[in-house]
C-alpha cells in the first residue's frame, strides 16, 4: 500500500523521471540532514517550509503522499500534510491540495491504517525480540 522513493538510478534512470517515467520524485526530493527524504513547499504566502517525505500510498484509486514539517508553525507540533501527488506529461511531480472533505477523510483513514499497521509490525517485532 504505501511506497518509499527510490532513486533514479536504481530504477535505470540517466537523469530524471521523464527519461523513464519511473515516478521516482528525482528533482523534486532532497536528501535531508538526517538521511531522509526531503521537500520543499511553498506555501500561499510564498514563505517555504522544508518537510521529511513519511510516505506516498494509494487511496481511492489515487496517490497520495505525507509530509512532517522539519520546522513546523507553533501549535502545529507534530501535524502531518497529506497532499495528492501526481505525475506530470513530462515525469514532474506535482502536489495537489486536497479540496473535497470525503476525500480528504478517505486520505486520512489510509495514512491512519498505515500508521496503525507500522505500530503494529513494531509491536510484533518487539515481542520477537524479547523470545
Amino acid at each position: 500500500m504505501a511506497k518509499e522513493f527510490e532513486d533514479c538510478s536504481s530504477a535505470g534512470c540517466a537523469s530524471d523521471c521523464s527519461t523513464c517515467g519511473c515516478d521516482c520524485g528525482q528533482g523534486f526530493l532532497n536528501d535531508g540532514e538526517d538521511g531522509h527524504m526531503t521537500v520543499t513547499l511553498t506555501l500561499d504566502d510564498d514563505s517555504q517550509m522544508e518537510c521529511i517525505v513519511l510516505t506516498t500510498f494509494e487511496a481511492a484509486g489515487r496517490n497520495y503522499i505525507a509530509l512532517l514539517p522539519t520546522n513546523p508553525p507553533e501549535g502545529e507540533e507534530g501535524e502531518v500534510y497529506l497532499y495528492r501527488f501526481v505525475t506530470g506529461p513530462n515525469g514532474e511531480p506535482d502536489l495537489q491540495n486536497i479540496e473535497d472533505d470525503e476525500e480528504y477523510e478517505a486520505v486520512a483513514d489510509a495514512f491512519e491504517e498505515i500508521l496503525d499497521a507500522a505500530e503494529f509490525d513494531e509491536l510484533v517485532e518487539e515481542e520477537l525480540d524479547e523470545e
